[in-house]
Parts: C-alpha cells; sequence; structure tokens
C-alpha cells in the first residue's frame, strides 16, 4: 500500500507506484507498464531456476521452484506470447503461464480482435497443455492450479485460463467508467462475485459458520486499514533519491578489483568436460598469440573476453542468434561448446525476445551477455532495452539488471549496406536512463570495455565499428578491465599548433577514429593539427577530457559524428558542451554529422549523407579560419 502512495515505506521505496510493484522478498516481480513484455522475463527467471540447479546441484537439491507470469486473454494475442511458448518448450522450462481472460482487450471485446479466444490451446502446437477454468469458482481454481503447479514442476510449461469477469475500467482513464455499465454489474455482483459465492460454498458445506466468516472479514478489514495507516505515516522519499538510483554501479567503478566466482574453478571442472575445457583453453590461448603479434581482431579480442569471463564467472551467461557458429564475427564463438546449451543459448531470429530472457535471467542472479549481428537490430528490443535500464530505479534499488549487449553497428563511408543495417541506434538509446553506452574502435578497447561491462551490475551496450571488426587488428591489455565513462585522447595537437592557435579539439567514436586518423597528415599538412578523442563512453559523457583538450585548443571543438544531424550524439554532446563549457568556446561547436535523410545504398548517394576524412579536413579548416 505504501507503494501505491508513493511512499519511501513502498518495497521500491516509492520509486515504482502502482505500475511497477516489485518485492524482493517474496520475489515478486512485476510492474511492467507494456502490455505482454513480461512474458520473455518470466523465461529469463524460469531459465534461471534451472541455471541454479546445473550450476550447484547440492544446494538446489528438491528446489520445486517455478515461474508464473500473468497475462491479459487479450495481452496473450501478442506475438510474444508465440515466442516465450516456443521457448518454454524448446528449453522445458518450469513456467506457469495464467491468463485472467475477463472478455476484453483493454476496452474491445476481444472476440471482435481475436479468432482464438480460447488462449489455454495456444500451447498445443508447443506441446504445451492448458486448462480453462471458471474465475468465479474459488474450489475449482484452486484445483485446477494445484494440478498445473504440479505439471510444471515436474514436467514443464503449462497455461491456466481463468475466465472471470472485470467490475470496473483497465484504468482511471478508462471511458469504461462512463459506459454505464449499472446493471451489468448490478448481475455480476450478485451473480458472479467470487467472495459471496466463495461464503455460501464454506457454509453450505459446513466448512466455516457465519461468524467464522464474519470474524475473517474483520480481520481483513483491520489489515487494510492498518496498510492504509503505514502508508499515509510512511514519509515520501527524498528528492535526491532518483538521481542516486541512476546506476546500480557508480560511473567511476574499478571494474579490476572485482573478485572473480569464488567457485568458478570447482564449478568449471563440474559442468565443463575435460575435451571441451582443453579447447577452449587452447583457443584462448591461440587469441592471447594473436595479441602478442599485434594481429588480433575486434571481434576476436570480444570474444576472448567473452570467454575468460565466463570462466571467471559461473553466473555470466550468453544469448545469440547463429551462436553455434559464432554469429557474423566470431564473438560468441565456442561459448555453447564450453558451457553448453544453458549458459549459451542459441537463440531465435528475433532480438527482443531472447534481450527480454537476458533481462529475465539479469534479475535472477545472473549475468547475461546478448551478443547482436547487427547492433541496429537491437530497434527490436527497444522496448526490453528500455525496461532495462529503468529497472534499478523502479524498483528502489531492489532489482539489480547486470545485462551487457554487445553489437558491430554505425555508419562507415562506403559501407553500402543501406538504411535499415546503418541507423544511428546508438543515438536511439542515449536517452534511455540507466543505461550506460560505450564505443570501441580497436581490439584494445573492445576488450577492456566488453570485461568492465560484463562485471558490471547494470545494464550496457557496446558499440563497435561494424566496417573494421576484421580488418583493425592490435594488441591487448590482457586481463584489463577499462572504465565505462572515460574518453581517450588518442593523438595531441603540436605545442606549435596550440601556440599559433590552429589546433582543434575533435570528438568522434566508431569509424569516425580511423577517418580522423586518416585526416590528420593532410589537417598538418596545411598548418594545423587536432586533439583527436576517441568517445569511448557516450553515456556517461566524459567532460573533463573534453575541458582539458579545450583549453589547449583554445575553445574550437568539431565533432566527426556518425549520427543524424536531428537527434544525434552530436547534437547531445553539443548541447553538453554548450551549457557546461560556454565560457571556454572561441566558436561554435563544428557538428560533422550525418543528413537527417536514410543512408542510401548508392555510394554515390550516400557521399552527400555520410560524413568522412575529407570532411573534417574541411571543418578544422573553418574553425580555424574563423568561417562558422
Amino acid at each position: 500500500m505504501a507503494e501505491l502512495f508513493g511512499k519511501v515505506g513502498g518495497t521500491c521505496k516509492g520509486a515504482g507506484g502502482s505500475m511497477h510493484i516489485f518485492d524482493k522478498e517474496t520475489n515478486f516481480q512485476g510492474g511492467w507498464a507494456l502490455v505482454s513484455e513480461q512474458l520473455p522475463y518470466a523465461a529469463g527467471a524460469a531459465r534461471s531456476i534451472l541455471l541454479d540447479r546445473q550450476r550447484d546441484p547440492e544446494a538446489f537439491k528438491g528446489d520445486d521452484r517455478i515461474s508464473v507470469v500473468f497475462i491479459g486473454e487479450g495481452g496473450a494475442q501478442n506475438g510474444r506470447m508465440a515466442e516465450t511458448l516456443n521457448a518454454a518448450a524448446k528449453e522445458n522450462l518450469p513456467l506457469l503461464f495464467i491468463v485472467i481472460d475477463n472478455g476484453r482487450a483493454i476496452n474491445t471485446f476481444t472476440g471482435d480482435v481475436a479468432q482464438n479466444q480460447d488462449v489455454f490451446m495456444q500451447g498445443q502446437h508447443y506441446g504445451v497443455p492448458g486448462l480453462k477454468v471458471d474465475g468465479q469458482d474459488l474450489v475449482g481454481c484452486l484445483q485446477a492450479a494445484r494440478a498445473v503447479t504440479d505439471h510444471v514442476r515436474n514436467k514443464g510449461p503449462a497455461i491456466l485460463q481463468v475466465h472471470t469477469f472485470r467490475f470496473n475500467g483497465h484504468s482511471p482513464a478508462d471511458p469504461e467508467h462512463e459506459r454505464g455499465r449499472k446493471f451489468e454489474k448490478k448481475w455480476a455482483r450478485a451473480e458472479a462475485d467470487p467472495l459471496p459465492i466463495f461464503e455460501q460454498y464454506l457454509a453450505e458445506n459446513g466448512i466455516a459458520t457465519e461468524d467464522e466468516i464474519a470474524a475473517v472479514k474483520k480481520t481483513a478489514t483491520a489489515m487494510c486499514k492498518d496498510s492504509v495507516k503505514f502508508a499515509t505515516d510512511s514519509p515520501a522519499p527524498h528528492a535526491g533519491l532518483a538521481k542516486e538510483l541512476e546506476f546500480p554501479d557508480a560511473p567511476d567503478t574499478d571494474y579490476n578489483t572485482r573478485p572473480a566466482h569464488p567457485e568458478a574453478d570447482e564449478i568449471n571442472k563440474r559442468t565443463i568436460t575435460p575435451e571441451a575445457m582443453a579447447t577452449v583453453e587452447a583457443h584462448i590461448a591461440s587469441l592471447k598469440a594473436k595479441s602478442d603479434e599485434g594481429a588480433i581482431t575486434i571481434g576476436d579480442a570480444v570474444n576472448l573476453a567473452i570467454l575468460e569471463e565466463m570462466l571467471r564467472d559461473p553466473t555470466t551467461t550468453c544469448h545469440a542468434e547463429d551462436l553455434q557458429a559464432g554469429s557474423s564475427y566470431d564473438i560468441p564463438k565456442l561459448t555453447q561448446q564450453t558451457f553448453g546449451k544453458m549458459r549459451a543459448a542459441d537463440e531465435i531470429i528475433d532480438e527482443g525476445h531472447f534481450i527480454g530472457k537476458a533481462l529475465g535471467e539479469g534479475m535472477n542472479g545472473y549475468r547475461p551477455i546478448i551478443e547482436l549481428m547487427n547492433a541496429n537490430f537491437g530497434i527490436y528490443g527497444i522496448a526490453e532495452i528500455s525496461s532495462a535500464g529503468n529497472t534499478y530505479a523502479t524498483t528502489g534499488g531492489e532489482f539489480q539488471m547486470p545485462m551487457t549487449i554487445i553489437g558491430a553497428g554505425g555508419t562507415a563511408p562506403a559501407q553500402s549496406l543501406g538504411a535499415e543495417h546503418s541507423q544511428p541506434f546508438h543515438a536511439y538509446i542515449m536517452g534511455i536512463p540507466g543505461l550506460k553506452v560505450c564505443t570501441a574502435a580497436s581490439p584494445e578497447a573492445a576488450y577492456g570495455l566488453a570485461k568492465s561491462m560484463i562485471r558490471d551490475n547494470g545494464p550496457g551496450i557496446l558499440f563497435l565499428p561494424v566496417k573494421m571488426m576484421k580488418d583493425v587488428k592490435g594488441k591487448l591489455n590482457l586481463g584489463k578491465c577499462d572504465p565505462l565513462n572515460k574518453a581517450k585522447v588518442l593523438h595531441e595537437a603540436s605545442a606549435e599548433a596550440v601556440k599559433e592557435g590552429t589546433a582543434v579539439t575533435v570528438l568522434t567514436y566508431l569509424h569516425g577514429v580511423k577517418e580522423s586518423q586518416n585526416a590528420i597528415a593532410e589537417i598538418q599538412a596545411e598548418g594545423m593539427d587536432i586533439d583527436l578523442i576517441e568517445l569511448r563512453s557516450l553515456k556517461p559523457l566524459d567532460m573533463d577530457t573534453i575541458q582539458k583538450s579545450l583549453e589547449r585548443t583554445r575553445g574550437k571543438i568539431a565533432i566527426l559524428d556518425e549520427s543524424t544531424y536531428s537527434g544525434g550524439v552530436g547534437a547531445t554532446i553539443s548541447a553538453a558542451i554548450s551549457e557546461n563549457l560556454f565560457d571556454m568556446l572561441d566558436a561554435p561547436v563544428k557538428r560533422l554529422c550525418m543528413d537527417d535523410a536514410p543512408v542510401p545504398y548508392s555510394l554515390a548517394m550516400e557521399k552527400a549523407v555520410v560524413k568522412r576524412a575529407e570532411d573534417l579536413v574541411r571543418g578544422v579548416a573553418d574553425l580555424v579560419n574563423g568561417q562558422y
């Protein structure tokens, strides 16, 4: 009740409210605002139960936990239902679907929009059994619930559809309140209210007397009054709580100090075959040898980071499409062959679904890693990513969300991948609260950032440059985690250029790093120079490094940006610089960004949309020459 009142005494400290009620003590993980989004989360929760049993069979001997998810019969028409039924059946998850069937999809009669209202039959194609029960009959509901719960505990997923009556509208803003359901409600109170029906059952069968029933009602009423009083008396949360709940781990966390799982060696010995261990150790050794030679690729660097982290922490899991084959850039290579199908899941081709499953695991003691074949496909999972970013805050810090998404994306010159493979997804998700967003344009950065992000207790996304994954090679700082809140100075303008006022600060990331490095020689040939800063963290933004460079370059700054003019990364950074460092600026921030147009396939057209080295040369010259 205190949570409903938005008070600090609530289960989420008042941060969640009526739409986001969670309770760590009872493991209640409710409150998902988007219809049906809870379904893959519940699958992830069910997977965490099986993962627990696999990881520590002795500790979880006799474990009878199941995952229970509630959904309306209208919401069950959503595609997530089919995806989750498939996952539940394929992995034989201890997952119970409870369908609350009130005949309405919000305010629309379900039959008007759904071909099949018997949701309990939807699982037949997947081998998932179902029952339908009269929700007004408490005894019948209890018997059916016991039957399906027993089935889920012993045999796998099941569906229980409960047909009931909705006495009130969907929400306070619901027009259902204005529809004049007076006579319908009068009938329902007399004929379909489960409480009087149950009271009559108790009396007629000699289970309870009228006095005993009255005493129970009195006790229940007193409990409600006590709850209301507690909620009323509970203080409001302090104003700064929202900011405190932004990230589970502070931006300046040193992930090198995070200890390995204390039982990692023992669990690995028990769950990984000697043959698989020998294979993965040989593979890791070969990747380290490539690093020593300066010949490891970005994809291989991330693969090494993932394998190392999965070995040092048995609570890490991996989800990806085409995982057995290593996906597009070998990022999840050998994960399933080493750790098995539960810890390394080959997923259906729907990013939203398996990002959702990972979220469910993250809330229940695991550290999921999601590899996206192309980072832009994360658009399918924007709802799930948003919820991941919000969960720590809306649960009042009760549930952490250690979830890492890694994908190759961005827009390189001469990419020829077309609009849907070239979208600035990194810009789309920067506004999601609670989400750390990083980029890496080298194997060294990809490796160090991936390791830190996996160890972080909150959600993060690491973007890699799609056209540089196999071409750019280098060395790694083996075993080292990099900070998730720092930019990297890759090149400093000469002292002479600084003295002459011909130095410019350049901010960039992903493919812009290579383009900027290619431009340095020409810039210097024209008597200018740059401080080149790689934005390895787009969020949080490293303003300190930017400020120090601006002091050197006397307030001249350009951004070579791999996102659009409107709502892009450059727009966000420009605003931050203008607000925080305005007095240092000698000229307006020069944004060299993509046009507000879909990226075309044709190279001739693309050149007009996507900025590159020659654009940076001209932009630097404009700043130096005062042409704004």
